[in-house]
């Protein structure tokens, strides 16, 4: 049983000018012994995009990517046909599959977006490329984890091709606590606000914006908002 703790400021950072994205995990040109990722999770970027700029057509191929917006908006287009605009609260799932390609701009000329990106292997690869978004406003304002993406068949949640992976949600109001999921492993991602994690050992550990604790065997844990409430993301995989 293992909790680990990284903090903010012991992510890698890509600054472009029109991108400040930080990287939970190893990504692009940043490369660290042991943070290949954590369970099926590979990618965590916590990006902010500057207005009228972004991602232009790029490739993937066999992976399952879902990206959240936490503020401003995210306007996507791929090679399958497929166009949306995203918005806080609107989950987004793009399975690469065989192979596809895709452009992610901020439309906002004077607003920067902010949004988290985070990739999961699939449990087949060469599956037909797909896209899926939802709204899940609703569900988050009635508490407590919502599930956002699935390979479990959760309703109300987007599908992924993993079917041994769930992203769970919660926007959470200061001082309310929820129990994490008992899974081999499990990532929980403070993406705005400021938690703690119960250590099992009568102790916490403090969560500020932008860490995340990594937990394999860890049990049920229980998660708490800070004083502003938090928005977090927590991943449970094999």
């Amino acid at each position: 049983m293992t909790i680990t703790i990284q903090q903010p400021d012991e992510r890698a950072v890509t600054d472009a000018g029109w991108l400040d994205s930080k990287h939970s995990f190893n990504f692009g040109g940043h490369r660290a012994p042991g943070n290949d990722g954590h369970g099926l999770l590979l990618v965590n970027n916590d990006d902010r995009v500057a207005p009228a700029s972004g991602f232009g057509t790029h490739a993937h191929r066999d992976m399952e990517i879902v990206t959240w917006v936490l503020s401003g908006t995210l306007e996507h287009r791929d090679s399958e046909g497929n166009h949306g605009v995203l918005y806080p609260g609107l989950a987004q799932r793009m399975s690469a599959g065989t192979g596809i390609r895709h452009s992610e701009m901020n439309p906002d000329p004077d607003r920067p977006v902010h949004f988290v990106q985070m990739w999961v292997l699939p449990d087949t690869p060469g599956v037909r490329p797909g896209y899926q978004q939802l709204d899940v406003n609703e569900q988050l304002a009635g508490g407590g984890l919502v599930p956002i993406a699935s390979g479990r068949g959760h309703e109300g949640a987007i599908a992924i091709h993993q079917r041994d992976a769930v992203l769970w949600g919660a926007r959470l109001s200061p001082g309310e606590a929820v129990v994490l999921p008992d899974e081999r492993h499990v990532h929980a991602f403070v993406a705005l606000g400021s938690a703690e994690i119960d250590l099992g050992d009568g102790s916490a550990g403090a969560l500020a914006q932008g860490a995340a604790a990594r937990l394999t065997d860890a049990g049920a844990r229980t998660l708490t908002a800070g004083p502003d409430g938090a928005e977090v993301l927590v991943w449970a995989t094999a």
